[in-house]
């Protein structure tokens, strides 16, 4: 199976205070147009769905946040910020409304455009939870919850020490607590070399500038309200995942209107790779009266 291809159109977009945002895109360029907010420290090249999005008609756009790959730093940065963003990119780049889909660490990022009304409706597949919420406080392990209260305690402090992070220690985090069933899709020759070479576009610009700043803010509050999202929202998770949300997104789909929830059978983490056309034909469906 493939699991991912080459972009089929890279860019950068000028925003109005001079910063450039990073895009991937595949698919037909009069596609239906669903965004991607990739994962941890991944740069903008490693879509999903190979062969999914021509069939589908979708035009998938993946964006660098930014100070990751192509996209220009915003020390200080806020989940509204990256919204706004989103929002300006769209407009000057003729998308609409777009739909979205949030996927791992990218999932809080993409829940704040949709909190924001910036895209039309949101698929989270993997997406990392509110750790920091406290009705998850008792139940995270032992050095996850450390980490959350680090970034409480000190959200400079915390930043600083992702900021030591870099691609091969992100990988060896990815591929260490896989299970085999998500293993099989990491150690797949043509992926991993996908993905390796999309973390070290995610890290070129240094950790601190990407990286760092995100998981600062997704081990953190959320500060927008998931109960003031007014678009359709899915969340995907894998019944063997363990590392994205301590009850596979249970608790976050009663926090938000009309959410719902699946678990898939025989998957984890990898989920977004082994089920792109289910993801798509189900966001696809829950936005067409958007467009």
């Amino acid at each position: 199976m493939t699991y991912v291809a080459d972009p089929a159109r890279t860019g950068e977009t000028r925003l109005p205070d001079g910063r450039t945002f990073g895009w991937a895109e595949w698919g037909p360029p009069d596609g239906v147009p669903v965004l991607l907010s990739p994962g941890a420290a991944t740069s903008r090249r490693l879509g999903f769905g190979a062969g999914a999005v021509d069939g589908l008609g979708v035009r998938l756009v993946s964006l660098d946040r930014p100070g990751l790959g192509a996209s220009t730093p915003a020390p200080g940065r806020t989940f509204a910020d990256f919204a706004a963003d989103v929002r300006e990119l769209a407009e000057r780049r003729g998308l609409g409304r777009p739909a979205m889909v949030g996927n791992s660490q990218g999932a809080p990022f993409a829940l704040a455009c949709a909190a924001a009304g910036a895209v039309s409706g949101l698929a989270v597949v993997s997406g990392s939870d509110e750790v920091a919420a406290p009705e998850f406080a008792a139940g995270l392990p032992a050095e996850l919850r450390g980490l959350v209260e680090a970034v409480a305690a000190d959200p400079a402090a915390a930043e600083a020490r992702f900021a030591g992070f870099g691609a091969d220690a992100m990988w060896g985090m990815v591929t260490g607590g896989a299970p085999e069933c998500d293993l099989a899709v990491y150690t797949e020759p043509g992926f991993a070399a996908a993905y390796r070479r999309a973390l070290a576009e995610g890290f070129a610009q240094g950790a601190a500038a990407g990286y760092a700043r995100d998981t600062v803010l997704a081990m953190g509050r959320w500060p927008f309200a998931l109960a003031d999202i007014a678009v359709p929202v899915d969340l995907w998770y894998g019944e063997h995942d363990t590392s994205h949300s301590p009850d596979n997104g249970a608790f976050l789909a009663s926090r938000i209107p009309g959410a719902h929830r699946r678990v898939v059978p025989g998957i984890g983490g990898a989920l977004l790779w082994t089920h792109p056309a289910d993801v798509l034909a189900r966001l696809l469906d829950r936005t067409a009266a958007a467009r």
